[in-house]
């Protein structure tokens, strides 16, 4: 097999962390067979991405030709943890949030625009009664499923909106969303005049949540700042005014996040 196209320099550092993107949760280790499918390349061009990526650390051999992901991530999430623009100034804000709730508060990231999009969780706040969360910190979430991806995907500007939706047919049909355009835009115009969004059963049949969207002064979408709790205990709180809450958090966020540059 011959590699198709040929790689320039950039393309060719785009499809060695492709690599990376073939882990999942039902993927822990790949081969260079395994490589050669998934990528269209050549064997030895295969054999190529894994050692640049194992020098790295990004990855690490394991049995005779099998690869899974190396200790530099662990590290490099470590770092993450430590000096993320949203975790330092979030976080505290978080916490008052889960205080003065009772409820569970999620920090949602967003990444891979817009052909790769995807929203992780990137940090939880527990409550003194916590929700039974599948998801959690670094599981990518449904692309618009919840109150979070609502928020965050009315916050982007219509053209770039319209292109996600475009290329995630798939996701829009999951979630029940209008199929053309103009039904579409209207519905995520709704969200971002209200600037919240409530969901519940939406992501987990048991839960709902209460989110607000992070959005620098420059118009750049982070993510978004969420309350999560029991669909039941949802109903019965006063969901305007934890709207409100959390909108000043995120708020809030955005603000020290622009003060520190």
């Amino acid at each position: 097999m011959t590699d198709k196209p040929a790689d320039k320099p950039d393309s060719s550092l785009a499809r060695t962390l492709a690599v990376l993107d073939l882990f999942d949760e039902q993927c822990a280790t790949l081969t260079p067979e395994a490589i050669v499918d998934a990528l269209q390349v050549s064997q030895p061009t295969a054999y190529r991405y894994l050692r640049v990526l194992a020098d790295a650390g990004l990855l690490q051999r394991q049995g005779a030709a099998s690869y899974a992901l190396g200790p530099r991530i662990i590290v490099l999430d470590h770092l993450i943890r430590r000096h993320d623009a949203v975790l330092r100034h979030a976080v505290p804000l978080m916490q008052e949030l889960a205080t003065t709730t009772g409820l569970d508060c999620v920090a949602t990231a967003l990444h891979g625009m817009p052909a790769r999009a995807q929203l992780v969780d990137i940090h939880r706040v527990f409550s003194a009664q916590p929700a039974n969360l599948g998801y959690g910190r670094g599981r990518p979430r449904p692309l618009l499923l919840g109150a979070a991806p609502k928020v965050v995907l009315a916050s982007l500007p219509a053209a770039q909106l319209h292109r996600l939706l475009d290329q995630h047919a798939d996701a829009v049909a999951a979630a029940g969303l209008p199929a053309d355009w103009p039904a579409q835009r209207r519905f995520f115009a709704r969200i971002r005049q209200a600037g919240s969004c409530v969901s519940a059963g939406e992501l987990e049949p048991s839960l709902g949540a209460v989110a607000a969207p992070l959005v620098l002064a420059d118009g750049r979408v982070l993510g978004a700042v969420s309350l999560v709790t029991t669909v039941e205990r949802l109903a019965l709180l006063d969901q305007g005014k934890l709207a409100s809450l959390v909108r000043r958090a995120a708020a809030e966020t955005v603000a020290r996040i622009d003060g520190a540059g």
